[in-house]
């Protein structure tokens, strides 16, 4: 029986660590999830309004084959500048790609990032010249650990989910023959987490050990399909972003990171709705520690792996908006 690892959270994956930070006064934050070596990444967005850097660099072709950090952050457009502080904590440290190393020449870290609109939560925006994205960015890479704070933590700090508090949700599973998938989400959407007229989470299928709450819909219930129940309006547009990122300890070659981060984009539809609307920003990504090599069929293992990370980042989500409503 496939079990939580020890913390469950992402960085139960072995090589992995997470690095978060807020400003109280912007209502803001920064998440920065670093493997301890360059990973083989991949991403997939799903939304119709994303904000993403060096995505192009994790399609097939590319010079470069592995990354050393992911950067989610809040701040819309603005938040993109968290990528460089984090990059500039990997540079001070000598981490980044160099195609020829060459002495007095830094190498460049590749830090892709996606962001998630907080701008009109009510925190102070005004920063001036300057934002503060790539400061906190650096700070959330220094603080990097094995500790994930959930809820209303790192990039999900000023968020909402729905008609909720958003927040930071964080979870993994292991399975019988010691693979491990972790997620993290900062969840900012749209659509509602619960199911209307309930306080059960859409993903309560998934849910391991009331890690959620152990709520439960009514055994007659039957959703309506044009009420979405606690989305940010009952149907109109908003600003809103669930972004995430799904690490395992298996080594998968960049196209078999692709296909598991396609298969994960099911775990928001299964604990978000709706999702995947015109005004989401919804973007995930994938990254391998390499530190097992399975010897399974490999269209089966990537079809595992998959299906593992899409389960797992349903209740990550769950879980960052149960902890932020506590």
């Amino acid at each position: 029986m496939a079990k939580p690892g020890a913390r469950n959270t992402i960085t139960d994956v072995p090589g992995f660590k997470v690095g978060q930070t807020e400003d109280a006064k912007v209502r803001t934050g920064v998440s920065v999830i670093v493997p301890d070596a360059p990973a083989i990444a991949a991403v997939a967005v799903s939304g119709g309004g994303p904000g993403t850097r060096e995505t192009d660099l994790l399609s097939a072709g590319m010079l470069v084959d592995g990354i050393d950090a992911i950067c989610l952050s809040g701040g819309s457009a603005f938040g993109l500048a968290a990528a460089d502080g984090v990059a500039s904590g990997l540079k001070q440290e000598g981490r980044g790609f160099a195609l020829v190393p060459l002495t007095g020449v830094p190498r460049t870290p590749i830090v892709p990032a996606a962001i998630l609109y907080d701008l009109a939560n009510g925190g102070d925006k005004s920063w001036g010249d300057v934002s503060p994205y790539a400061a906190l960015g650096l700070e959330a890479y220094r603080a990097r650990g094995l500790g994930v704070e959930l809820g209303q933590a790192g990039a999900g700090f000023g968020a909402k989910a729905g008609a909720f508090a958003g927040g930071t949700g964080s979870a993994s599973i292991v399975t019988h023959d010691g693979i491990t998938v972790g997620a993290l989400a900062g969840v900012n959407c749209f659509g509602s987490v619960f199911m209307p007229g309930t306080d059960a989470y859409w993903a309560w299928p998934y849910e391991i050990d009331g890690e959620f709450g152990g709520k439960r819909p009514p055994e007659d219930y039957a959703a309506d399909a044009e009420d979405w129940g606690a989305a940010k309006a009952n149907p109109a547009l908003g600003q809103n972003t669930t972004i995430a990122c799904i690490a395992t300890d298996v080594a998968l070659t960049a196209s078999e990171a692709k296909r598991v981060a396609q298969m994960a984009l099911s775990g928001f539809s299964r604990a978000i709705r709706p999702v995947f609307a015109p005004f989401d920003g919804d973007a995930l990504f994938v990254m391998s520690s390499a530190k097992v090599e399975s010897g399974e069929e490999r269209a089966i293992l990537v079809a595992r792996i998959g299906e593992l990370a899409a389960s797992t980042l349903s209740r990550a989500i769950a879980r960052g908006v149960y902890e932020a409503n506590r």
